[in-house]
């Protein structure tokens, strides 16, 4: 890789302020303790489904139906949209909703659960970021396209103004969501997946949300910041705030088309290492790597990031994983072409101990390379 503009080593994730190895102890702690609460659910006649602690999202078995919930925030990708405005004119608050949206609905399914209802929670620094008229309706339209898209209701919400505790300017934009898997049959955190699944990839647009600290951090170091143009033509921040995709949508077609994904992966912080989230160890072996977005490739190049270190940071173009069997997997890409999303049958499971071995760029990632569970 090209190194340009960073220092000799290259520009790392905890550069710009997110160090999982800090992070993720907190995790694990806060699963141990929450999992001593899930008898309290006794109390209602309701039990957890112990399978989905260490999950994208947690689901409660209530006798008739099985409730996923998750909650989600967006993180710092308004910092962009605040320093492109001026650039570009445009707002960018109804990709950002998407986004946050996406966060959690992207989540929630990875469970087999149907996206009921979202929340919204809008925290300004202060009440005068409201003020703004055509950035307040951005974020208003945006959350509702996206809501109609993946067929939810928008319940509600909270739009605190927290001086002192978010920056005056600014807005912290999370969201809330739950779900149904019906028939319970539809859960996909049993045991079903097994050595000779495929795996199918879907396309992301880009960035998404995670790994933006990063990107942002790279503005700061390269002589044209967010205005650098893009092998594509595009300008360097405006391509970062395209929104996430939504694949509520491709779930359930694939559901309607009788396919239930053995297991699914959300490709998000962590990167491709997110794809051995499951408890079980497992190989996970790629013959296909999706192309890479202009502005990952961009980002990579100039941050001097090894294939390992993109890898392990961003989705390089695959946005999110379905384990299926093998004889579904080709339709499994044609359901998800058909609801607009491009996907590959690009690897296969494997007996051997926990790793994502990346064949054609020669990467593996194993067990010692992420920790998630308690």
């Amino acid at each position: 890789m090209t190194q340009q503009n960073v220092r000799p080593n290259g520009l790392a994730y905890k550069d710009a302020g997110v160090d999982y190895s800090k992070i993720d102890p907190l995790k694990i702690d806060a699963q141990r303790a929450a999992r001593e609460t899930g008898g309290n659910l006794a109390k209602l006649g309701y039990s957890e489904i112990e399978a989905s602690r260490g999950e994208s999202a947690y689901v409660v078995d209530m006798g008739d139906t099985l409730l996923a919930s998750i909650t989600e925030c967006l993180g710092t990708k308004v910092l962009i949209a605040d320093a492109m405005r001026p650039i570009t004119g445009k707002t960018y608050f109804d990709n950002l909703a998407q986004d946050t949206l996406a966060m959690a609905i992207n989540d929630i399914i990875t469970v087999g659960a149907t996206p009921v209802s979202v929340q919204a929670y809008w925290a300004a620094g202060s009440s005068n970021w409201f003020d703004d008229k055509e950035r307040a309706r951005d974020l208003v339209q945006g959350w509702k396209a996206a809501c109609d898209r993946c067929g939810v209701s928008w319940g509600g919400g909270e739009t605190p103004s927290l001086g002192g505790v978010v920056e005056a300017n600014t807005i912290d934009l999370a969201a809330s969501c739950i779900g149904v898997v019906k028939p319970r049959e539809r859960l996909t955190l049993q045991d079903r997946m097994k050595p000779g699944d495929a795996i199918v990839l879907l396309a992301s647009s880009g960035i998404h949300a995670n790994g933006v600290s990063l990107a942002r951090k790279l503005a700061t170091q390269i002589p044209e910041g967010y205005s650098a143009k893009l092998s594509d033509g595009r300008l360097y921040g405006d391509a970062l705030l395209d929104a996430t995709v939504l694949y509520s949508p491709v779930t359930e077609a694939l559901f309607a088309a009788g396919i239930i994904p053995h297991y699914i992966a959300n490709i998000t912080g962590h990167g491709w290492r997110k794809i051995m989230r499951h408890a079980h160890a497992l190989v996970y072996r790629f013959h296909t790597v999706p192309p890479v977005p202009p502005v990952l490739a961009f980002i990579q190049d100039k941050a001097g990031m090894s294939d390992s270190d993109a890898y392990g940071t961003f989705n390089m173009g695959a946005g999110f994983a379905l384990f299926v069997d093998a004889k579904d997997a080709d339709k499994t890409v044609a359901v998800a072409k058909q609801a607009g999303i491009d996907a590959w049958n690009a690897g296969s499971i494997e007996a051997g101990a926990k790793s994502v071995v990346i064949d054609p760029i020669d990467v593996t990632f194993t067990d010692a390379d992420m920790h998630l569970r308690a």
